[in-house]
């Protein structure tokens, strides 16, 4: 399923293969040599400042799996909801659903997959969301 299992290096391999960028120039950027590159193509899982320069030599987003990911499969629970909120860390307030999310699961609700309730009770999207979703993109 999509964002449902994340292997990050296999990610960065096949959009470097689609850019052509050459071994060379990401050793240069990364200051690091082939083996680092190449061990980086084999993991599951990098370091967050080794991600964040792949994301600025690739121009994309690597981050942005993992919040789909999260959005997708790891809802906030009902039991957060009531202690109280810090300060010190960032509060979001809504979730921020990216076009690939939406794709997702309009094409799990057009090819009858799942129904508009279960993506509501599976997903925790809002209902009026989804409505929103369905109606801009009827044919």
């Amino acid at each position: 399923m999509l964002y449902k299992v994340i292997n990050i290096g296999q990610s960065i391999k096949e959009l470097v293969d689609q850019k052509g960028i050459t071994i060379e120039r990401i050793c240069n950027f990364l200051n690091k040599d082939e083996e680092f590159v190449k061990n980086i193509y084999k993991s599951n899982s990098i370091d967050t400042e080794v991600l964040l320069r792949w994301s600025k030599l690739l121009e994309y987003d690597f981050f942005r799996l993992y919040s789909s990911h999260l959005i997708l499969y790891a809802p906030p629970s009902a039991v957060n909801k009531t202690k109280e909120k810090s300060d010190k860390t960032p509060q979001f307030r809504k979730n921020i659903y990216t076009q690939e999310i939406k794709d997702f699961i309009l094409k799990k609700i057009v090819s009858g997959e799942m129904t508009q309730a279960d993506v509501i009770k599976e997903y925790s999207i809002p209902k009026s969301t989804l409505h929103r979703w369905l109606q801009k993109n009827q044919p």
